[in-house]
């Protein structure tokens, strides 16, 4: 490719937020190859296919944009008054503007303007036609909401979704802002009343222990929906949907219907069933095919029953499922999967395509998965307005991606990019780089639809959250974008338009007073974390990564209000992690806190140095201190390694300790309770 071309594709790669470079972890420049170019901007729907097709479909682009009178999306405050550009051929500048404006709430309001007398911003010659962009100021500021702008212009018509939001995402009350949690994956409890994992009761049974030794909030991996039968993908940041809940954790033992279902509760009390159930416990790791399996048995026969007769339950199923049209498509989604046996992408055209007919799935199965959501929509609300009754509650994970085979993929696929999947660049961890295997969202289609899938998404998390984690944060300013077929150090950066995702985070977090915590870890430019900073999100102060370099002879400051920790999911436990650093790491920070009054004894004694580690968190100033519960025992086994798969157990392995246990060891209340006294000394 001459150097005339590699221009011209370096143009159009930046006219769809595409970067030709990035700066890897070492600070080194990585340029994209050629290749890689091509390959991502045909899935974000550029018209090329080689380099002959550049020079139109550069031409075609700025066209595009310039006839595209205004975006899609602007965000504006709350009380300010928006100003928005607007794009217009410079022939069609007489006549007049006309604006209506429709509020999320009240009276629609229209106004007229003339355009030429709108300020100009730039303008653009194109195929001999000049263009020019105009700033026009809105007459009225708007309350917070999302609001509908229609704009008549000479030429024709364009709309806009007028994002107004605050500032800054929702905080902690003043005099609220120390707390304390504990997190723990929910398929990782035991108690004496589990099945082959943790349960919507297990986890109540954890945040009543924590909320009774002083803690405010109980945090745990996804509960979304999963492929736990055939296909099969159990991990948690692989979900079906980001829109609905996974019924592996529902307690079949609080549904109202196994009250008046005799064939249920005959399954329940029988023998086989019994030791079943008992056997799935005792394994120390969650086999999810079984134990879905059995549930399953009970949750069909559940269903079967509500379904039977006319009652007060089954005219509420039928309520909510009319409030909730989505949650039936999900349901008949579900069951076609279960009838074909396969990923939607292996399915006859007409039902790719999004078209399913009633013989294209068992109507029992519809209803069963319609059931359980609608199950664990109460079991799960329930769950978290008790938490919310002492504090913020519940503290859950939103995850980047979903499932390439899952329902959100499936019914919003102009959303997602085929030809792509996310990942990681190369790093100091992973030379080759990471392939997270799932399809990214297109930028210029997230706004063309207002964001209506994203923010469904975020508000399914937190009707139920009183902290929510956003994975990857980083997310919000760039995605790493992997050609389908290439290695992952053959990904370019493409970038999102990170205002707008912040303007709804911040409004939908004030809506739901929910406090919204950045997983910042690893390469994240600093205009990031000041993006978050300026939002109101709070970053993750992980210990392990905080060493002062190069001399190690301390920790970096714990950032006022931010989530401080010693590890998280994809990172060994305390003890594991002390055991495998190197004699002079252990020593600098052996050294560090017992200069700091936080470590009385020698260093060899790792209890005693993870205890001075959350001294020192606790006593600081970050706004959430989250403890990891195996810590509080020594586990040395990691819950997830990032880079493996089924040869490791990942996703599977069960705590070593019960629920029931946790009462019985004074060591860890001990602990807890010394946590709680700093965290509620005043600064």
């Amino acid at each position: 490719m001459d150097d005339g071309t590699k221009r011209t594709l370096t143009q159009l790669a930046r006219l769809y937020g595409i970067a030709a470079a990035y700066r890897d972890s070492a600070g080194r420049l990585r340029q994209a190859s050629p290749h890689a170019l091509l390959a991502v901007l045909g899935a974000l729907g550029a018209p090329v296919s080689s380099a002959a097709d550049l020079p139109d479909a550069l031409r075609r682009r700025r066209l595009e944009l310039w006839r595209r009178c205004c975006d899609p999306v602007a965000v504006c405050r709350a009380g300010e008054k928006p100003a928005l550009e607007l794009r217009l051929e410079a022939g069609r500048c007489n006549g007049q503007i006309i604006c209506r404006l429709e509020p999320e709430a009240g009276e629609p309001l229209q106004w007229t303007c003339a355009p030429d007398h709108l300020p100009v911003m730039k303008t653009e010659k194109i195929d001999g036609e000049e263009y020019t962009a105009r700033r026009m100021l809105l007459p009225v500021g708007l309350p917070l909401g999302y609001h509908r702008l229609i704009i008549r212009l000479p030429g024709g018509i364009c709309e806009t979704r007028l994002i107004s939001a605050p500032a800054r995402a929702h905080t902690l009350p003043t005099g609220s802002s120390r707390l304390w949690g504990v997190f723990a994956p929910l398929y990782a409890l035991r108690s004496e009343g589990s099945w082959a994992a943790g349960s919507v009761t297990d986890l109540e049974a954890l945040n009543n222990w924590v909320s009774s030794l002083g803690g405010k909030i109980t945090g745990t991996l996804p509960l979304l929906a999963c492929y736990l039968e055939e296909p099969f993908e159990p991990s948690p940041y692989s979900p079906v949907s980001r829109l609905f809940w996974n019924e592996f954790y529902l307690d079949a033992a609080l549904i109202p219907e196994l009250e008046n279902c005799p064939p249920a509760r005959e399954l329940l009390n029988s023998r086989a069933f019994r030791a079943e159930i008992e056997t799935l416990r005792r394994a120390p790791l969650v086999d999810y095919r079984r134990g879905m399996a059995v549930k399953r048995k009970v949750l069909e026969l559940l269903a079967r029953c509500c379904y039977a007769g006319q009652s007060a339950r089954l005219e509420e199923l039928r309520r909510w499922a009319a409030q909730n049209p989505t949650a039936e498509d999900y349901a008949r989604f579900r069951a076609a999967v279960s009838r074909q046996g396969c990923t939607w992408d292996k399915w006859p055209k007409r039902m790719q395509s999004g078209d399913l007919q009633p013989g294209d799935y068992d109507l029992e199965t519809e209803r069963y998965h319609l059931y359980v959501q609608w199950v664990a929509h109460r079991q799960f609300g329930g769950l978290a307005a008790r938490a919310r009754a002492n504090g913020p509650g519940l503290y859950l994970d939103f995850p980047l991606g979903v499932h390439w085979g899952g329902y959100d993929v499936w019914r919003g696929q102009d959303l997602f990019a085929a030809g792509a999947a996310c990942g990681a660049p190369p790093d100091q961890l992973n030379a080759g780089g990471q392939n997270w295997e799932f399809p990214p969202l297109r930028p210029g289609k997230l706004r063309e639809q207002g964001y209506r899938y994203y923010i469904e998404c975020l508000r399914h998390h937190l009707r139920h959250a009183g902290v929510l984690r956003l994975d990857h944060v980083a997310g919000l300013h760039r995605l790493f974008w992997i050609p389908a077929g290439r290695p992952a150090e053959e990904g370019v950066y493409v970038h999102y338009p990170h205002e707008e995702f912040y303007a709804i985070l911040a409004l939908e977090s004030r809506r739901h007073r929910t406090v919204l915590v950045g997983e910042d870890l690893g390469t994240v430019p600093g205009s990031v974390r000041a993006a978050m900073s300026r939002h109101g999100l709070k970053g993750m102060y992980v210990l392990p990564f905080e060493f002062k370099s190069p001399s190690r002879k301390g920790l970096h400051p714990v950032p006022a209000g931010s989530l401080a920790c010693l590890n998280t999911h994809d990172m060994p436990p305390f003890a594991s992690f002390w055991r495998d650093s190197k004699p002079a790491g252990r020593a600098a920070l052996a050294g560090f806190l017992r200069r700091r009054g936080f470590l009385k004894t020698r260093p060899g004694n790792v209890q005693a140095v993870l205890k001075a580690c959350y001294r020192y968190l606790a006593a600081g100033r970050a706004g959430i201190v989250l403890i990891n519960l195996e810590d509080l025992w020594l586990e040395t086994a990691p819950q997830n390694i990032p880079g493996t798969g089924p040869e490791k157990p990942n996703w599977r392995r069960k705590a070593r300790r019960s629920i029931e246990d946790l009462h019985r060891m004074p060591g860890i209340l001990k602990t807890l309770k010394e946590i709680d006294r700093l965290r509620k000394r005043s600064k």
